[in-house]
């Protein structure tokens, strides 16, 4: 009878021996597994974690919206164009607030609401997903007596981004900025407005395709396209969607929507919005401030320890500094400050 020498015992030569270096070898392995199954675990967590973050804090809620008759306007034809089916593109100069129109129709849809900011990078894999998780799978034959059997699989897991998420459970989804990215990365879109499927180019058989849900919304910003890094989408995509021009809302509103976001008294918020409108008139395109800016200078209001002529100025060329080229330009602005509190008859604080 044959025998083999192992350490610490004998056994037959007929059965599956596990010597001390194979042993210490299958240690060594085994220690690598638990190291890289610790790894994914933890790239795991911190994926359902971003996940949970996104859900309950990035995605926007509208705050202090004002329904005036000149923003109900443009809400009723918004819902006209999505009960037909059709998405809707808010397009309007910077401030008008597209944004916040585009999150309170969002919300009245009754929907859960995903968003994506476009920019100049942004790709198609942004919008769809892709492979970016991997989960592993471990088995043991822990069945056969002194015989170790060890198999490990791999397997990359789709993680949605925010137009599949929508397409697939029917939310609405808000695509901010839509005109910065470029026309290629919206290819995708074609295929979900024309014939309701979205395509996943990295998966393969029945799993390439999926069925857009009848509830799928979406809706779009963009500013005018004579504003830098603003993009021309493709004529066969602008043919599937309605387009709903805004501008800046009339003075009522606008005074509204300022005491919304800043409780300060009716006479601090006229002074405000009327130097933003007079300022309006005089600077052109991308140049001239928005309703946001008087936001920002009622909301300094509020803030400041008693209010002067001097400090009230200072805050409107605070908020529309921002936009100027050299200390020229700069200079000309605080003189078109002055000249329009002077005009308005704002001197008294």
């Amino acid at each position: 009878m044959k025998y083999v020498e192992t350490h610490p015992r004998m056994v037959r030569g007929e059965s599956v021996h596990h010597t001390q270096k194979e042993r210490k070898n299958e240690q060594i392995l085994e220690r690598k597994k638990q190291e890289l199954r610790k790894k994914v675990e933890e790239k795991t967590y911190k994926l359902k974690e971003t996940n949970v973050v996104e859900a309950k804090f990035l995605t926007p809620k509208s705050k202090n919206f004002v329904l005036s008759e000149d923003v109900k306007k443009y809400e009723d034809r918004a819902f006209l164009w999505l009960k037909a089916g059709y998405p809707v593109h808010l397009i309007g100069p910077t401030g008008c607030g597209k944004t916040a129109l585009a999150i309170h129709i969002a919300e009245k849809l009754g929907k859960p609401v995903v968003w994506i900011n476009g920019d100049e990078e942004l790709t198609t894999h942004e919008l769809i997903g892709g492979y970016s998780r991997i989960e592993m799978k471990s088995l043991r034959d822990k069945y056969i007596h002194n015989v170790y059997k060890s198999q490990d699989i791999i397997e990359p897991q789709w993680v949605n981004n925010p137009l599949a998420l929508a397409c697939q459970r029917g939310y609405t989804l808000i695509y901010n900025e839509f005109s910065r990215s470029k026309p290629e990365a919206n290819n995708i879109l074609l295929s979900v407005l024309e014939e309701g499927v979205l395509e996943l180019p990295t998966k393969f058989g029945e799993e390439r395709y999926v069925k857009v849900h009848p509830d799928f919304n979406l809706i779009l910003t963009s500013n005018n396209i004579e504003y830098a890094g603003v993009h021309q989408p493709q004529d066969a995509l602008l043919d599937r969607i309605s387009a709903i021009y805004m501008d800046y809302y009339d003075k009522a509103t606008e005074i509204e929507i300022v005491k919304a976001h800043s409780k300060i008294a009716d006479a601090d918020v006229k002074k405000v919005v009327e130097v933003i409108r007079y300022l309006r008139k005089t600077l052109k395109g991308a140049e001239a401030p928005g309703t946001r800016p008087a936001i920002m200078i009622a909301q300094g209001i509020r803030i400041a320890n008693g209010m002067s002529l001097d400090l009230f100025e200072q805050l409107c060329l605070d908020v529309i500094a921002s936009k100027t080229k050299d200390s020229e330009e700069l200079e000309k602005r605080k003189e078109l400050i002055k000249s329009g509190v002077n005009k308005l008859n704002l001197n008294k604080w």
